[in-house]
């Protein structure tokens, strides 16, 4: 169980090294990290969240998303910048 708060406070997500996944659910999606526009959501927290706790597992890891289509880890730590720069 990795603590991945940003879209709300006591987001988790699961990792299951031997299934080669993690189960981000609202955290990280293909394409950049949740929704943060609530009150108890941060952009900051989440982008810490991302790259301390997720970007740090193996880049095949499949990320099993809780909206729309699954990606690697692989295929979205390049984009950590532009997330960044895009503030959302």
């Amino acid at each position: 169980v990795l603590h991945t708060p940003g879209h709300c406070h006591g987001a988790v997500s699961l990792y299951a090294p031997d299934l080669g996944a993690v189960f981000t659910g609202d955290t990280l999606f293909a394409g950049g990290p949740g929704a943060t526009g609530r009150s108890f959501s941060d952009f900051p927290t989440i982008v810490e969240s991302i790259r301390e706790r997720l970007l740090t597992l193996p880049p095949e890891t499949v990320v099993r998303t809780g909206h729309g289509d699954s990606t690697t880890i692989g295929a979205e730590a390049p984009h950590l910048e532009e997330w960044i720069a895009r503030g959302h």
